[in-house]
């Protein structure tokens, strides 16, 4: 069989492309959702933190320490088989919340260490010059800390992306699942899994190149200003 002919049957006949862009679909809204749950649930954590309250920074440092530690796939399957399936959720929201959960305690910490890295002496400086404490924060360090943590959160997205391929562990239809599914029905197991991996190195890519334009807007709008 030609390398077109083995192409045709994992990717056309049976109309496999349209199966195979559902699952893409699933791995991108679960990851979506997720980032966006972890996102603000780290911030959260952040803040509990970097509190003063001995009591707050225990517990979010457990908390991390434990999201951090633990496993995606046995916190997926906790989740899903010990708690969350039992109240009736959904098995994409069960998913959802497990790598919404892992990526706030990455988070947590990744805005931790920017924060102890943005430069002190222009917060006290414009505190001097009459900034309010929050204003301060909102015009001084929120940029510095958004400009230190976006390598580190531009890998955590494409990990996160990485580690939804086990929600087929909860018979979830993501990509990966797809895709094992057309390499048993095909014969084609090598051809199928490169074909996966594609799409996945394409998917970082794609998260790689948004943060490279956001960094060329940026760099545009401050030379404009200048």
């Amino acid at each position: 069989m030609s390398l077109s002919d083995k192409l045709y049957k994992i990717l056309i006949k049976g109309d496999s492309w349209k199966t195979i862009l559902n699952g893409l679909l699933v791995t991108v809204q679960i990851s979506a959702m997720a980032l966006v749950l972890g996102t603000i649930l780290g911030a959260l954590i952040c803040l509990l933190r970097t509190r003063k309250n001995l009591l707050a920074r225990g517990i979010s440092s457990v908390y991390i320490a434990i999201m951090r530690g633990t496993p995606v796939l046995m916190l997926l399957l906790l989740l899903y088989y010990g708690v969350l399936a039992r109240a009736g959720i959904k098995k994409e929201m069960v998913a959802v919340i497990t790598f919404g959960l892992n990526v706030s305690a990455h988070v947590a910490e990744l805005l931790r260490s920017a924060l102890e890295a943005a430069d002190k002496g222009q917060a006290e400086a414009a505190r001097t010059l009459g900034f309010s404490a929050w204003k301060t924060f909102r015009l001084i360090t929120l940029p510095q800390v958004f400009r230190i943590a976006k390598p580190v959160y531009q890998s955590t997205i494409v990990n996160l992306i990485q580690w939804t391929s086990v929600v087929g562990y909860i018979t979830i239809t993501d990509l990966t699942r797809v895709i094992n599914n057309t390499a048993s029905r095909t014969m084609q197991p090598l051809l199928t899994i490169i074909i996966g991996m594609l799409i996945y190195l394409a998917l970082s890519y794609i998260v790689f190149g948004l943060f490279a334009l956001s960094d060329k807007i940026r760099m545009r709008k401050r030379g404009a200003a200048v």
